[in-house]
């Protein structure tokens, strides 16, 4: 039995008539940009993740970039980072200017460690940047006292975490802005790229919606220095599509996480995934730990089971901060990147598709290969 990592045909297969007619919806209409898919999937959006605005843009890096330049995030400022993490997190820091300062993640969860962020502010530090790795929202009330109590902004990378809450609370909905990608791998994806701001600020969401088309609110009048990082009406009409379908699609994830958690929880030297008691999950990414992670890729990829690294190489080892010097700097962040595993999951998957990767797991412990 082959297993890829990801498989969209159960999940695409049946919304196809759907989505066929989304398509058509937007070649007929002969608008390909900033017409009224793109709206209706904005006024959907917002509505969904409880926020006043939601604009829609070219990707979920782009997302965050502008959102970070709409609150006057610049040169000289810096900005708090997990040092695990997917890189355009960090990427998005150094885009508008800033420095990225980076903070270890909580060893159990993996997402930032709220006590990390408050022993790296400086006089310099403008807002802090929680990601909600693998879908599991970070502990945001934490974050928030701290960012109160150093007069910080926040800005949520929710890319991997549509959905997900804490303690009730959205995810998205907790700092000044949030940046969202549409990535087609992502809980809820696009047929290409996409992504999203979203924010309860006005002031905010005037900036990005000018910012995203050339510095303009009114055409061929350019009042800022703006970018050309619009969501077009295809992909916005194919997402509000399957928008609908997103807390069906959550159910299904959290499933499969319950059967492979229920298939692997007792194999000794094997950490499985930790969910914070406060903290909703909606498993973008089934990530389990070993320190035997590279044997046991080889051993499922010879038996035709594709597992990914999320992420092998932490962002404060990327040749582009190497100038930074801060390798064996954090020790946790490291560590995950040699130990992360993330196995097969998608819409459609059965229960004994988990067995049968859950078996072979078993049997490279068992041997000791």
């Amino acid at each position: 039995m082959n297993i890829s990592f990801l498989n969209f045909a159960p999940m695409h297969s049946a919304i196809r008539a759907e989505m066929q007619a989304a398509f058509e919806s937007v070649y007929d209409s002969n608008w390909f940009i900033m017409g009224k898919h793109l709206e209706a999937f904005e006024t959907a959006y917002a509505q969904y993740n409880g926020t006043r605005h939601a604009i829609g843009v070219s990707n979920g890096l782009d997302a965050l970039v502008l959102g970070l330049k709409a609150l006057g995030v610049g040169e000289g400022d810096e900005v708090i980072v997990p040092a695990h993490t997917f890189i355009a997190s960090v990427l998005a820091v150094s885009h508008v200017g800033a420095n990225p300062i980076f903070a270890e993640p909580d060893p159990k969860t993996y997402n930032l460690d709220p006590e990390a962020v408050e022993q790296v502010i400086t006089p310099r530090t403008k807002a802090i940047m929680p990601v909600h790795l693998y879908g599991q929202a970070c502990e945001m009330d934490r974050i928030m006292q701290v960012a109160r109590r150093h007069d910080l902004l926040v800005i949520e990378d929710n890319a991997q975490a549509h959905g997900s809450h804490f303690k009730g609370q959205a995810t998205g909905t907790f700092g000044d802005v949030a940046g969202i990608s549409f990535y087609p791998g992502k809980n809820l994806g696009a047929l290409g790229d996409g992504g999203m701001v979203v924010t309860n600020r006005d002031d905010t969401a005037e900036q990005v919606k000018t910012l995203r088309n050339y510095g303009s609110k009114m055409k061929y009048l350019n009042e800022l220095n703006g970018y050309n990082m619009r969501l077009d009406e295809l992909q916005a009409a194919f997402l509000q599509v399957k928008l609908k379908y997103l807390p069906e699609w959550t159910l299904a994830r959290c499933q499969i996480a319950q059967w492979y958690t229920k298939h692997l929880q007792d194999i000794p030297n094997l950490i499985l995934p930790y969910c914070h008691y406060d903290a909703g999950h909606v498993y973008h990414l089934y990530v389990v730990r070993t320190n035997r992670r590279d044997l046991l890729q080889k051993h499922l990829k010879s038996l035709g089971i594709e597992t990914l690294i999320h992420y092998p190489i932490p962002p404060h080892l990327q040749p582009i901060y190497k100038s930074l010097k801060l390798a064996g700097s954090f020790s946790i962040a490291e560590n995950l990147a040699e130990t992360c595993l993330s196995l097969p999951l998608w819409v459609g998957m059965d229960e004994e598709t988990v067995v049968h990767v859950s078996s072979a797991i078993k049997n490279f412990f068992e041997n000791k290969n």
